[in-house]
Order: C-alpha cells, then structure tokens, then sequence
C-alpha cells in the first residue's frame, strides 16, 4: 500500500514538475530581439556581399546561417531619416523634420507616436538603445547638465546608453537615460552650433593642436586632437575617448545582455562605424591596409563576432533573433582627410551599385540587410524587396499583435526565409528628394541641383530628365530608359504620386498623360 502511495506521489510530483518546465517554456518562446545598425556602411564593404579586400568573417557567419538580403533598404540615403524609419515605420518624409540633424536639435519623434520598442514593450519585452542615437532630444533648448528630456526613454527606451548626435558632432559624451554620464558639476557643459565660446581653440583656428585634419565642414571645437561640428565648452571629466568608443559600446551592449537574459529583451544596438571621424582602436589600426574606414570596418566585425559570443555564452542565442544593417550607403571623404580615398585600393564599397551616400542611385539606401536566427532561420539568400521600417509591422505579427496607421509592412515570412513575397514597392529619399522602387524598376523625378555632391564626389541623382532604370537587368544604372520605355514610365510615375503626392518636386515635370 505505502510502495503505491510513494509511486502515485512520484507521477504527481514528476506531472507538476513537468507542468511548470513546460510554463517556463511557454514564457521563454518569445525571442529576443537584437537590431545591429551600423553608420555609412555600403553594399560592397563586406566579403559576404562580395568584398575582396576585406574580410569580415563575424557578420559574414551572419550572413551565412541567415537569410542574406539582395533588395534590402534603409529608408533613406542619409542618417536621421533612416533611424526616424526604424524605430517608427514611417517613411521620413511625411515628417519634415526627419533630416540630418544637429546635436542640439529637439526630439523628432512624437512621444505619443507608435514606435517599435514601445510596441515590444506592451507585449512584455525589456527595451534598450546602446550606441548612436541622433533622434534629437528635449525641446530644442537643452542643459546639458541636468536630465535631458524628452528622449529615447520617452519613446519607448528602458533603458538607454547613446551619444546624442554622431561622433562628429559635440557634445561629445554619453548619456544614460537622460544624465549626462561623469559629469563634474562644478564644470558645467556649454553647447552652441552657431557661435564659439571665448577662448575655445577650433580646427580653424588651431590647425596645430589637431591630429586629424578637416577637410570640409568639420572645423570647429577640437576634442581629443579631433575637429567637430558645433562649438562646446567645459564638461572634461565627461568627454569620451573616441579610441576607446567601440570597446565602450560593445560593454554596455553585454553587460545588457547579461543582465537581462531572463526575461525577453530588445536590443537596438548602434554602433558609430564606419561614419567619421574614424578612430580605430590601436589594436586595428593598420590592420585592414585602407587607412582608418578599412580598420573600422574590421573592429566593427570583431565587435559584432563578440557580441554574438556572449549570446552564446549566455545560452541565449537559439532564442535571439538578430538583424543586421545599415543606415545608408557609403561615403568616402567625408569631411575629414583620413586616406579613405588614397588607400581603398581595389576596394568597392558600394559593390556594383551607383551612388552612395546623400544619393538617390542605389547605393544610397539599398545597403547590407541581414536576418539571423539560430535554429529556426533556415540559411540562405532573397531577393525579397523588404525595408527596415518593415520590421515593426512584422514583429508585431510574430508576436501575434499588429500595428496599423504606419508605413510598415507585414512580412515576417520574408524575413525569416519562408516566404519570397516582399513588398511591391518602395519611395526612398535622399535629402528630402524622393524616387520609387517597384518590381524591378526605378524612377527618379528631375531635381534641381549639382550632378556631384563635390564636398563627397558622389552622384546625387539630380537631373532635369526623368530617369527610368530596370535593376534586374542594369543594376549599375548606366542605361535610362524613360525615353524607350514611356508606357512604363508613365505607370511608375503614377505609383510614385499614388504614394507621394504631386509635391514631390520644385522641378517642372512632364506631362505624361
């Protein structure tokens, strides 16, 4: 009798057992979700998408145990723009403040507007911004030195640890959740974009005291032997040590990881390179043989292998989706002589395509787009249409939940592999000039203004004809068909207004009726 009670109350206990690992179970298939977003890198930087002079094994392991994209966008061909798209799913031109912004610009996004991390956090998920934000903060009139508000906590951030503009830009320190991180109150941070502060030695001024020289637009405060946009005053103890700004990222972005792995989190993980100023720590510099865009690139990587090592580490990373991406296209000299142009050597960094970055050809937004996800993302290659604003829409809808009233795109079986149906068609800007991509084809209105952006030597995509272009065939766009193709040309331009509106120019158009 005692032998049968003692075997009941083990398959009780062994019932209950299981029931609650199976609860746990169920509370844990959500995955985490970690967005890597690099700053300027192009098409062609990485040897997954056919680089040969340099090799980037880590995003390359991405790349070949996901799905690696062929046709994926950022919204935009320059910074601000692309992020807005991001984290909003709203294309940037319906806001007209989604442009390249200064450090002291006010925050861009509406804290009542939907943005993703807000969306994941209403079906449970821990929220967190590392690295480069660039999104404008506060009202417009910031004090550096007390809480700065609004900002990415208002829209949706847990926690955040940012710059507050580019590593160009001042101020230059970091913020965590607001509060300018070791600040000596009795050194209090000054911040103009318009007037230098009595005394504050500039790369204009005091060429002597740089170590990295401007060479077009970057001729204000020195800080750390580097000219920046903007003049800034004080904060010392504060100010980053830009040598050391990958490490730094890279720690805040495992110590997260760690410390949050219990629950599901979402990670926007930001990092600065290959964007100017490009300062490689002394373990990468020379290693790439580019001069410091190539090293960046290398110390990119490495930081990215270590990241997803410590996933592993963490036996996290099965449950971990990752995507991978940029937030523009490429640029060379930009605004600082660095050898990038010297020494790239055989290198393309926008690969086969035209343009690069500030350009409406497709260098400027089509960039590296990469979705991971060990065990449950089946390797390969699509040439899906698919943009990052579409991630909000099909994230809501992996986690059975979706979000209307937005520019986003459901296409979750795409981004997982399972599907091939991307979007249709898609308006990609550059500096507040727009064109359609739709199927294999597309148009750029005439704008006016300069062929080449001379500060950069990049085409701009400005023309006085309407140009017409089949990607499949001619993804180089060497050849303009608007003139040969009218009927197709008239159907695009049609889907571009249908999207746009008829205020997309200043330029008189043609009448295609």
């Amino acid at each position: 009798m005692g032998k049968n009670i003692f075997i009941s109350l083990v398959v009780v206990c062994t019932v209950l057992l299981s029931a609650c690992n199976t609860a746990t179970q169920n509370e844990g298939t959500k995955p985490n979700v970690v967005v890597i977003y690099l700053d300027d890198l192009g098409y062609g930087d990485l040897s997954c998408y056919g680089a040969t002079e340099l090799q980037t094994p880590n995003i390359d392991a991405l790349a070949n145990g996901g799905i690696r994209f062929t046709n994926g966008y950022a919204s935009s061909a320059t910074c601000t723009p692309s992020r807005y798209a991001l984290l909003t799913g709203v294309y940037p031109w319906r806001n007209k403040r989604a442009q390249i912004l200064p450090g002291t610009a006010p925050l861009i996004i509406d804290t009542a507007q939907v943005t993703l991390p807000k969306m994941l956090k209403a079906q449970g998920y821990q929220t967190a911004l590392v690295g480069k934000w660039h999104l404008g903060l506060g009202t417009g009139h910031v004090d550096w030195n007390k809480a700065v508000s609004p900002g990415p906590n208002e829209v949706g951030f847990d926690y955040a640890y940012y710059m507050a503009a580019t590593q160009d830009r001042v101020p230059t320190v970091y913020l965590k959740d607001g509060l300018v991180e070791g600040l000596d109150p009795n050194d209090p941070i000054e911040v103009d974009y318009n007037k230098n502060f009595e005394g504050q030695p500039t790369g204009k001024d005091n060429p002597e005291l740089c170590d990295m020289m401007w060479h077009h637009g970057h001729n204000a405060t020195i800080v750390n032997g580097v000219p920046r946009i903007g003049y800034m005053k004080g904060g010392e103890a504060a100010k980053w040590s830009d040598v050391d700004m990958a490490d730094h990222f890279l720690d805040k972005a495992q110590d997260y990881v760690k410390s949050h792995k219990d629950k599901p989190f979402f990670l926007y993980y930001a990092m600065q390179q290959p964007h100017v100023p490009r300062t490689p720590h002394p373990r990468f510099v020379g290693k790439s043989g580019m001069g410091p865009r190539g090293d960046v690139i290398l110390e990119a990587d490495w930081c990215i292998g270590e990241f997803i090592k410590t996933l592993e580490r963490e036996g996290i990373l099965e449950n971990t989706l990752i995507v991978f991406s940029s937030d523009n296209g490429p640029v060379l000299n930009d605004g600082y002589y660095d050898d990038a142009v010297e020494k790239l050597g055989k290198h393309m960094p926008a690969g086969p395509l035209r343009g690069g970055k500030y350009s409406l050809f497709e260098a400027g937004a089509r960039v590296p787009f990469i979705t991971y996800w060990k065990g449950t993302i089946e390797p390969g290659e699509s040439n899906a249409l698919v943009c990052q604003m579409d991630l909000l829409a099909s994230l809501a809808k992996l986690l059975g939940t979706e979000e209307s009233n937005t520019d986003s795109h459901e296409l979750i079986e795409v981004l997982l592999g399972r599907s091939s149906n991307g979007r249709e068609e898609l308006v990609i800007e550059a500096n507040t000039r727009t064109a359609l991509r739709k199927g294999d084809w597309i148009i750029i209105p005439p704008y006016n203004g300069n062929k080449i952006n001379k500060y950069v030597n990049i085409e701009t995509g400005n023309d006085n004809v309407y140009q017409l272009y089949n990607l499949r065939e001619d993804i180089a766009q060497q050849n303009n068909l608007a003139n040969s193709h009218p009927e197709k040309l008239k159907e695009m331009l049609e889907s571009f207004k249908a999207i746009r509106g008829e205020k997309y120019s200043k330029v008189q158009k043609l009448d295609l009726k």
